[in-house]
C-alpha cells in the first residue's frame, strides 16, 4: 500500500514544505485537539474522584478494624488461670 505524497503536502500537489493548509483545515484540527484534550481531562477527573472515594472507604474500614481490635484486646483473656486462694481453717 503506497501513501500518496499529496496527503503530506496539503493536497495541492506542491512540493513538501510549501503546502498551504486552508483556514478551515487549521480550525478543524485545532477544534479536534480541544475536544481530545477535554475528553482526556474528563477521564482524569473521573479517575481522581474514584480514587478519592476509594480512599475514604479504606480509611473508614481501617477505623472500623482498629475499633474491633481495641475491643477484642480490652476484654479479659479467656485462658488466664485464676489465682488460687487458700482457705485457712
Amino acid at each position: 500500500m503506497k501513501i500518496k505524497r499529496e496527503k503530506f503536502e496539503g493536497g495541492t500537489g506542491a512540493p513538501a514544505g510549501r503546502g498551504v493548509a486552508t483556514r478551515r483545515q487549521k480550525h478543524s484540527e485545532g477544534g479536534m485537539a480541544t475536544v481530545i484534550f477535554i475528553a482526556l481531562l474528563a477521564i482524569m477527573m473521573i479517575l481522581v474522584t474514584a480514587e478519592a472515594r476509594a480512599l475514604v472507604h479504606l480509611r473508614r474500614e481501617v477505623k472500623f478494624l482498629e475499633q474491633q481490635q481495641i475491643k477484642r484486646l480490652d476484654t479479659a483473656p479467656t485462658n488466664v488461670v485464676a489465682p488460687a486462694t487458700l482457705e485457712v481453717k
